[in-house]
């Protein structure tokens, strides 16, 4: 393994253990074994490290959800494993506010992500209509992104995937009135 990916697979691991607004660039480079100026010889900084390590953990998790035939059902139960994962998304998005460089890290990956998740998800093809492909991906996401800060703050009562599948036809019948 290279020094590049010992960082990585450190830091994604110091994401896990301590998250994102806790981990040091000391952390990381104890965790790999390496100088603390390989972090920014390899990544630039250590936010760049941390948001290029989450966004690999969340693409990662994206990949166990998305193929299945119910992407709800899977999203849904996929999420107590994934509870490190999403605190330091949240952690990151916070610090997205103050540090330009996770701010265009995090834009970067969503717009990355729009068009495969379309077409996946829904069938739509980008590149024939750009429009519906984002704004499904968009709203596709910001589901994901409600629904797992609600786990997040109370799992007991979150909902689940039949509840979701509900919410989201009762939402259509009338969004149709709206």
């Amino acid at each position: 393994m290279s020094q590049r990916e010992s960082l990585l697979a450190a830091a994604k691991r110091c994401l896990a253990e301590r998250g994102y607004a806790r981990t040091s660039s000391r952390d990381i480079a104890a965790a790999a074994g390496a100088n603390h100026a390989a972090i920014n010889y390899h990544y630039g900084s250590k936010d760049a490290l941390l948001v290029a390590a989450l966004m690999e953990t969340v693409e990662a998790w994206g990949d166990t959800v998305i193929p299945t035939g119910d992407t709800w059902k899977q999203t849904m139960e996929s999420l107590p494993a994934n509870r490190p994962m999403l605190v330091a998304t949240l952690e990151a998005l916070a610090q997205a506010e103050h540090i330009p460089e996770v701010r265009a890290h995090i834009a970067a990956a969503f717009e990355r992500a729009r068009p495969e998740l379309a077409a996946t998800l829904y069938g739509i093809d980008a590149e024939a209509d750009e429009r519906t492909a984002r704004a499904v991906a968009s709203i596709h996401m910001a589901l994901i992104a409600g629904l797992s800060q609600q786990w997040l703050v109370d799992p007991e009562r979150a909902l689940t995937a039949d509840e979701v599948k509900h919410g989201l036809r009762a939402l259509l019948e009338r969004l149709g009135d709206a």
